[in-house]
Order: structure tokens, then C-alpha cells, then sequence
């Protein structure tokens, strides 16, 4: 199920999210909004929210997740790969990057709490 964080992440929120993955939380930020949507069997699941519900536009849309086992995020997407300069499923502008790990770090940062 995919579920927008806008407020604080709650454990309700981590519980749903990880009704398609166990170990995985897939993570969909529009960075120019400045929002994030959690879980959802694809990104492009999570995309369709924020396009739909908030206005967002794909070219402002990065994907990635939250690894459980490992305890990092990450940046790599099926969604990511048709961002103008971005031929890959990781986020390889360095901006783009560091931007969307920075804000999904940010917003979930109390991740490991719910978990």
C-alpha cells in the first residue's frame, strides 16, 4: 500500500508500507514539492499518487528505498531511468542524489523506531 508522509512517520505508516515487501520499503519523493510516499508493489504506484493527488510532475520524481537488513537507503528505481540525463536505474546526477538522501533521511529518519 502506498502511503504519504505528511507529517511524522508513524508505525501504522511503516506497517502498510511493508505489505508488498518484508524487508524492503520502497521510497518516492517529489523533490521539488518536497514530498514523500512510502511502500507500493512499484514506484511508479507511489508516482501515480503524488502526480495525481498533489500536482507533482515526473521530472521532480526520484525513487529508491529503505533496505531493512542493511539499515540504508537507496537510490535505485525503475522510475528513475527516464529523468532527462539519468540512464539508470540509480540516481547517478550527483545533485539529484544527494538531494533525494538527504530529504528521504530527513523525513524517516525515526524508521528504525516503528520497524
Amino acid at each position: 500500500m502506498v502511503v504519504v508522509i505528511e507529517k511524522g512517520l508513524t508505525k501504522e505508516d511503516i506497517q502498510k508500507a511493508r505489505e508488498e515487501y518484508r524487508t524492503y520499503i520502497k521510497v518516492t519523493a517529489d523533490l521539488a514539492k518536497q514530498i514523500i510516499a512510502i511502500g507500493g508493489e512499484y514506484h511508479a504506484d507511489a508516482e501515480i499518487v503524488l502526480i495525481e493527488k498533489f500536482g507533482s510532475e515526473s521530472r521532480n520524481i526520484w525513487g529508491g528505498g529503505y533496505n531493512i537488513e542493511l539499515k540504508q537507503f537507496e537510490t535505485n528505481a525503475l522510475i528513475n531511468i527516464r529523468q532527462p540525463n539519468n540512464t539508470s536505474m540509480e540516481i547517478i546526477d550527483p545533485e539529484a542524489r544527494s538531494a533525494f538522501l538527504a530529504f528521504v533521511s530527513e523525513k524517516l529518519k525515526n524508521i528504525e523506531t516503528y520497524l
